[in-house]
Formats: C-alpha cells, sequence, structure tokens
C-alpha cells in the first residue's frame, strides 16, 4: 500500500498506521521542503497556516506573532503550531480550505489576512477569503519539489503489485505521475492504479486524481491521514470480502 508523505516523521508515523491497520506500506516520498525562511507579515489582523510544515518553519525562523487571531487548517496544524508555542484560535470544523473559508468568511470583511503556506496552496482558500471581502496577502514559507529517488509504488503499480494507495494532495497525485513518465511507465502505472484501492484526502484531490484518469475509491469524510489510512485499508477488497 502506497504512501506519499514527506520524507521524515510523517512518512514514519504513516508506515506505522499502515502496519497497525494490517497493510504492507510502500513509503515512497512525492515531497521534499525547500524552505523560503520567509516569515508572514506583521500587519495582519489573521494568520492561516494550513500545515505542520508551515508551523516548524516559522518557528524556525523566529516568527513572533502580535494581537493577529490565528488559524489553523485542521487538528495536526493546530498541535503543530501549539508545540511550537503558538497559540491557536479558530481550526474549522471541515479540515480543508472550504472548511477554513467557511469559518472564516462571516469575521473578515475589511479585515487583513495573511496565508502562510507553501508554493502549491490550493486557490480556493485565497479567492473564497477575497470574495468575503478580506484583503489577502499570501507569503510562500517553503516550495514543495519531487525527490529524485521517488518512483518505487510508480513500478509497483505499473508491474500490477499495488494494491492501495494513499493520496494526501494534488501534488503527490502529479508527482505519482511525473515520476512513471520519467521511467516511461506512466500509462501502466495508470492501469496498476485502475486495479487497485485508490484513497485521498479531499475533494482537490478527487479532482486531480479524475483529471488524470485515475478512480478514487476513497475520499474520508474528515481530512486526515488517519481517516484516510482506515477507510482506504477496509475498501481494499480482500479484506471487505
Amino acid at each position: 500500500m502506497a504512501v506519499f508523505r514527506p520524507d521524515d516523521e510523517r512518512l514514519e508515523r504513516a508506515a506505522d498506521v499502515l502496519e497497525t491497520l494490517g497493510a504492507e506500506p510502500v513509503p515512497d516520498p512525492m515531497l521534499s521542503v525547500d524552505a523560503t525562511d520567509a516569515t508572514p507579515r506583521s500587519d495582519a489582523d489573521y494568520v492561516v497556516f494550513t500545515s505542520k510544515t508551515g508551523a516548524e518553519l516559522v518557528s524556525e525562523a523566529g516568527w513572533k506573532p502580535g494581537d493577529e487571531t490565528v488559524c489553523a487548517i485542521g487538528p495536526a496544524t493546530a498541535d503543530a503550531l501549539r508545540e511550537e508555542g503558538y497559540a491557536v484560535d479558530l481550526v474549522p470544523d471541515e479540515f480543508t480550505s472550504s472548511g477554513l473559508v467557511t469559518a472564516l468568511e462571516s469575521r473578515v470583511d475589511g479585515a487583513r489576512v495573511e496565508v502562510a503556506r507553501s508554493d502549491h496552496g490550493s486557490a480556493v482558500l485565497l479567492e473564497g477569503l477575497d470574495d468575503a471581502g478580506a484583503y489577502v496577502h499570501e507569503t510562500i514559507l517553503y516550495r514543495l519539489v519531487r525527490p529524485a529517488e521517488s518512483g518505487r509504488s510508480a513500478e509497483l503499480a505499473a508491474e500490477g503489485g499495488l494494491e492501495a494507495a494513499c493520496f494526501t494532495s494534488s501534488l503527490t497525485v502529479e508527482h505519482f505521475l511525473d515520476a512513471a513518465a520519467e521511467r516511461g511507465i506512466r500509462e501502466d502505472a495508470l492501469e496498476g492504479l485502475a486495479g487497485a484501492t485508490v484513497g485521498v484526502i479531499g475533494e482537490p484531490t478527487a479532482e486531480t486524481a479524475a483529471s488524470h484518469g485515475i478512480d478514487v475509491d476513497v475520499v474520508p469524510e474528515e481530512a486526515t491521514f488517519d481517516a484516510l489510512a482506515h477507510e482506504t485499508v477496509a475498501a481494499i477488497p480482500s479484506r471487505s470480502e
């Protein structure tokens, strides 16, 4: 079962979760973090974080918040911010960009909202906040690139040996296919995914997968890796019979 988290404790933890569920993990990191050393601007009324990585990087860069309302896209990001010593004022009920917009849209008309995230963030968040009347500024904390060694899962899929895959962002889908294309096995890898159980986090990732011809079997209601792993493993035909 392929998992595509960055090659740090998140990949190790994801593999542990899958092993606990009785699945054999295929760790294949599709994301590597290239930090910019930037910090959120200091004049914002709201500062929005969308990842654990962002929380850790602003801490390393020495960010010190003032009176801003600090928002986290979900519990993992909120926990990471708290571990770095930051107070978290808002976590939406739905742990997605659209969930953040829903939580903030009645509050931000005329407010300055700083979105601090990677260079591959969803446009849904910026556009939604702008439509709500906010003055939105985005600070790129890090760039997400594909590790040169990635692609083991694509090879396995092309051979028909991949039982399932857990995609955690649109970029992991794109990088998986890039790795396959680099090896000249893109169509074979897509065929292999067609015979596997494919789980994704969130509708944007599902839409990206569908746009590339990948059939999605699982989109958990809760946008967390734990929920994705549990529901994807449960959906594997050999485990649900």
